[in-house]
């Protein structure tokens, strides 16, 4: 069985994180993993409980598992993207409910990534159906939770800033360094 590299891409909403992982996963040959969320929020409605968090954190790690057992299958580059763990599940239920299931919390410390890729807010803020975040301090404050659990935890990480062209330049960079 071959080794896959796993980097999980995160940041507050619309900082490009569903681009890079798609650019990352183009320039590498590889394979990215999306948002469950997404998927569950479309379906289901926007309005959402801490239940719906729990059912959309279990979604995410069985999409991420069969993402991996997919690209174990292909021919593809063992590099895995992921758009989304269970830290952003931990930020998302904290910032939103002042709570987070202990299935996510578990499952943070069970979870093994080869490196993060933090997305600044330097990009512009644009509005989809889902999005929830428009004004810049909840951006901000976002980001600095974030910032602080990369700072607080020992998987190496790397700030992606700039354009998405220039963002994806960083991230090639910032992960060829991680895969030494």
């Amino acid at each position: 069985m071959r080794a896959i590299k796993k980097f999980v891409i995160l940041g507050p909403e619309s900082t490009g994180k569903s681009t890079l992982c798609k650019s990352l996963a183009a320039h590498y040959q590889s394979a990215w993993c999306e948002e469950y969320a997404r998927e569950y929020l479309l379906k289901n409605g926007t309005s959402y409980t801490p239940k719906d968090l729990l059912k959309i954190a279990k979604g995410q790690l069985k999409l991420e598992e069969l993402t991996t057992k997919s690209l174990i299958e292909s021919n593809k580059t063992p590099i895995l993207f992921i758009d989304t763990d269970m830290y952003v599940m931990k930020v998302w239920s904290e910032y939103v409910f002042g709570e987070c299931d202990f299935f996510i919390l578990d499952n943070i410390v069970k979870q093994k990534y080869d490196g993060y890729l933090l997305c600044n807010i330097d990009l512009p803020w644009i509005k989809d159906e889902l999005r929830e975040y428009p004004d810049e301090k909840p951006r901000q404050e976002l980001f600095a939770i974030y910032k602080d659990l990369l700072l607080n935890q020992s998987t190496p990480w790397a700030l992606i800033s700039g354009n998405n062209i220039e963002r994806t330049q960083a991230a090639i960079k910032a992960i060829n360094q991680l895969m030494l």
